[in-house]
C-alpha cells in the first residue's frame, strides 16, 4: 500500500506544513491537502499510516455536511474537477484528500470540548480536582462520564504541547464576545456529533476544534470530529475505570508508551502490525460513522 507522506505541488505556492496537512496558497482560497503523515506527543512520525488522509478529508466533509445548520463552514469544494486549472495536472493525487476552502483568519485557541475524562484533562483533574478552571465531582476514574460536555480551550502552540487555559484566559486572548460565542457553537457541535456517533455505537469522548473568521461571521474550519483530533470509543466495550480501546490515534500513543520512548528525538518507527492496526482503526470510524466504506 502507497504512503502519501509529503505532497510538492510544483508550480503551487506552498502557505504551509503542519504535522499532517500540507496547505497551498491559491489567492482567495486555500488547499487544505491531507497526507498520511501520523504525530504523536509533538512528533511527526516517520511511518506514515496509509490511506490515513483519505479517512480524515472524508470524515471532515461528512461533518461539514452534517453541521451546516449550526454553523458556516470555510468549504467550498472537494471535487477536483472544480479546483481550478493549475492544479489538473495533480488531480490524481488530490483526489479524496484535499479540499479548496475559504481563508478565514483563525482564532489562536484551540475549542476543546470533553464528555468524558481522560488524556490530559485525566491528568489535570488528579492533580487539581478541577479541568480548565471547572470543578468536577471527587472520585471520577478514568474515562468516567461527566455530568455535563465541559469546554476547555487551549493555547495553539507553534511547537511544543498546547497548553489548557480558562475560559477567563481565553477571553483575554479573543475577546469576551468572541469567547462566548466559539463555547457556544463548540458545545452545540459537540452535542450534534455525540448524537450522531451513539447511533452508530460510538462514544464521542472529547474533540478540539479550530475556528476563524469569514466575511465577518465565526466559521468552522480545518479538520472536523476526525479520529486525528477526536477521541472515539466503542460504546459495546467502554466500562469506565479503565483505558477504553480506541478507534483513534490513542493505538499510535499507547503503542509508544509501551516501548518507553522517552519523547525526545530520534523518533521510532512504527511496527507493520501497528501501522495496519492504526488503519484499520481508521477505515472502521469512517465507515460507523458515514455508513459507507472509503471510496
Amino acid at each position: 500500500m502507497s504512503v502519501v507522506h509529503r505532497t510538492d505541488l510544483q508550480g503551487i505556492k506552498l502557505h504551509s506544513r503542519g504535522k499532517v496537512r500540507d496547505i497551498y496558497d491559491l489567492g482567495d482560497h486555500l488547499l487544505l491537502v491531507s497526507s498520511d503523515r501520523i504525530s504523536a506527543f509533538d512528533f511527526v512520525l516517520p511511518t506514515g499510516i496509509p490511506d490515513k488522509g483519505r479517512v480524515l478529508t472524508g470524515l471532515s466533509l461528512f461533518w461539514y455536511d452534517a453541521l451546516r445548520e449550526i454553523v458556516p463552514t470555510h468549504i467550498v469544494t472537494a471535487d477536483v474537477t472544480k479546483y481550478p486549472e493549475s492544479l489538473r495536472p495533480h488531480a490524481e493525487l488530490l483526489s479524496g484528500r484535499s479540499m479548496l476552502v475559504r481563508k478565514a483568519e483563525m482564532f489562536p485557541v484551540e475549542c476543546v470540548v470533553r464528555a468524558y475524562l481522560a488524556g490530559s484533562g485525566h491528568k489535570e483533574y488528579k492533580d487539581t480536582g478541577a479541568v480548565s478552571g471547572h470543578r468536577l465531582p471527587p472520585g471520577l476514574r478514568m474515562a468516567d462520564r461527566l455530568p455535563d460536555p465541559i469546554f476547555t480551550p487551549a493555547t495553539k502552540e507553534t511547537s511544543g504541547h498546547d497548553v489548557n487555559i480558562t475560559f477567563e484566559e481565553m477571553a483575554r486572548l479573543v475577546g469576551d464576545k468572541a469567547a462566548g460565542r466559539l463555547r457556544d457553537l463548540s458545545l452545540s457541535v459537540f452535542r450534534r456529533g455525540s448524537e450522531l456517533a451513539a447511533r452508530a455505537g460510538i462514544i464521542l469522548a472529547d474533540t478540539k476544534f479550530e475556528f476563524g473568521v469569514v466575511d465577518g461571521r465565526i466559521t468552522l474550519c480545518d479538520e472536523v470530529l476526525t479520529p486525528d483530533s477526536s477521541r472515539f470509543w466503542d460504546t459495546a466495550a467502554y466500562v469506565p475505570g479503565t483505558s477504553p480501546a480506541s478507534l483513534d490515534k490513542q493505538f499510535v500513543r499507547d503503542y509508544l508508551e509501551s516501548i518507553s520512548w522517552n519523547k525526545q528525538p530520534p523518533v521510532p518507527e512504527l511496527p507493520a502490525e501497528i501501522v495496519e492496526g492504526t488503519r484499520q482503526r481508521y477505515l472502521e470510524i469512517h465507515r460507523r460513522l458515514t455508513g459507507r466504506p472509503l471510496p
